[in-house]
């Protein structure tokens, strides 16, 4: 199903769903809910090099789902529980028409299906 709608919104979506597509970037989103942490600590968490952490938390900042801020020397990330509950309403809109299709596909099916059950101890006559 093809839903008509801006193209920036289509990339706003895109941008998001690519974000949370990388499992230290969807870590990183769940530990800056219900915390703010420097990118020095975040790095700290992860096998990586600092640069690389700070590439994740770019992306994630691009796509608006945690924000930066200076605070001195160090740049604090924060989770946007908003941008969250996007993806999930977006997530829900998607389940949504695939069980609409499938209830769809489900009928379709039940027309076509014979009335009784084939009796498997009856044999077919030659």
């Amino acid at each position: 199903m093809v839903v008509d709608r801006p193209r920036h919104d289509t990339l706003e979506t895109d941008r998001l769903f690519h974000a949370l597509a990388d499992a230290t970037r969807r870590d990183i989103v769940t530990k800056t809910l219900g915390k703010e942490r420097s990118i020095s600590e975040l790095a700290r968490l992860y096998p990586m090099s600092f640069a690389a952490v700070q590439k994740h938390v770019t992306v994630l900042a691009e796509s608006g789902l945690v924000s930066k801020q200076r605070r001195g020397r160090e740049q604090l990330v924060r989770g946007e529980v908003g941008r969250v509950r996007e993806a999930r309403g977006l997530l829900d809109q998607l389940e949504t028409a695939w069980r609409d299709r499938l209830d769809r596909f489900g009928a379709v099916l039940a027309e076509d299906a014979p009335s009784e059950p084939p009796d498997p101890t009856r044999r077919k006559k030659p």
